[in-house]
């Protein structure tokens, strides 16, 4: 028997072979886990963290992304800095979910240095409402308030940003 050798194309394929069965699992993963919303996310009036209102209504013709996370939530802590980049772009509503009162969920927000608009869900019965399960979870509404895409888990800017892309590019 010969040993195969391992040079650094044979390398470069197992490693992005693994990358693509990667990203088709957890595809695949986002599917089962998204959660079963109805209504219309522009009935909503919510108050941030700072006693400020978000009328949703004021978002018609724009897309949304709706952010689910904890401050407990480890994946919550990786990705928090990718939903502040994408807030500097695009309408971003985030839902702090039992993390405490307005005054430690901005703390939090002060220390990781962040500035998403945020909404705390202290006793959890919005995140009911929306049925979600797990976090994070991002939603992203298109132009006309319709959900697009559903998000459970850990999210790159690039890929945020590129979901956002196509929801606003589909026709719809």
């Amino acid at each position: 028997m010969s040993k195969k050798s391992w040079n650094i194309k044979k390398i470069l394929k197992e490693i992005i072979s693994t990358v693509i069965i990667f990203f088709l699992v957890s595809m695949v993963l986002n599917y089962i886990r998204k959660p079963n919303i109805k209504g219309n996310i522009y009935d909503y009036k919510l108050v941030d963290t700072y006693g400020n209102t978000i009328d949703f209504s004021r978002y018609k013709g724009e897309p949304l992304v709706v952010h689910f996370w904890a401050t407990w939530c480890p994946t919550c802590k990786l990705e928090a800095s990718n939903i502040d980049k994408l807030s500097k772009a695009y309408n971003v509503v985030s839902i702090a979910v039992t993390s405490g009162n307005s005054e430690k969920i901005n703390l939090f927000m002060k220390k990781h240095q962040l500035s998403y608009k945020v909404v705390s869900d202290a006793d959890g019965n919005l995140a009911k409402k929306f049925n979600i399960q797990g976090y994070p979870t991002t939603l992203i509404y298109t132009k006309k308030g319709e959900l697009k895409f559903a998000e459970v888990g850990y999210s790159t800017t690039v890929g945020l940003k590129a979901r956002l892309h196509l929801s606003n590019s589909l026709k719809l």
